[in-house]
């Protein structure tokens, strides 16, 4: 006999239940989206990566017996969107115009300066940064949720922090 944190359940796993996926999807929709926010950058484009994120995971999880697994699987989904968006999208920005660098920001609105160096960094350092200091993770949970070891989330970190004070710090003239 297995024990499950939800009974009602049953052998059929966690997210058999329609009223189930409701209340997962209102527990964990918004800090999703929030995640693919601070990766992308563009709120509507948040909310789309943050809802196939959490159809996606919601969708395969049905033999889910632990609630507490479900973030974990929907932040590395998540994040996971945010980056093939990113591909798409610069992808279709280099076949659209040979004038186009792919490394130009996106035209995001006003944001502060912050909001643009974060935005400039390569994709592994900024999840690196957001997991770890948005969500507050630890080294070994930002490992497991990127796939990499807690050594590479240390040097993303470093060099991510690295790049922002580089890229935020006043020029000061030869003297």
């Amino acid at each position: 006999m297995t024990t499950t944190a939800f009974p009602e359940a049953g052998r059929q796993g966690l997210l058999a239940s329609p009223a189930r996926v409701a209340d997962l999807y209102r527990a964990h929709l918004p800090g999703a989206t929030r995640l693919a926010y601070l990766l992308t950058g563009d709120r509507a484009t948040a909310e789309d990566v943050a809802q196939d994120a959490f159809l996606r995971v919601a969708s395969r999880l049905g033999g889910l017996r632990d609630e507490n697994a479900f973030p974990a699987y929907l932040h590395r989904a998540v994040v996971n969107g945010a980056r093939n968006r990113a591909r798409r999208l610069s992808l279709e920005r280099r076949h659209a115009s040979a004038d186009t660098r792919v490394d130009q920001i996106p035209d995001v609105g006003a944001r502060d300066e912050l909001w643009h160096a974060l935005l400039r960094l390569p994709h592994r350092q900024r999840a690196a940064l957001v997991l770890r200091f948005y969500l507050d993770l630890s080294e070994a949970e930002t490992a497991e949720r990127l796939r990499c070891r807690p050594g590479t989330v240390k040097s993303a970190v470093a060099r991510g922090l690295a790049a922002l004070r580089a890229d935020l710090s006043p020029e000061v003239p030869d003297a």
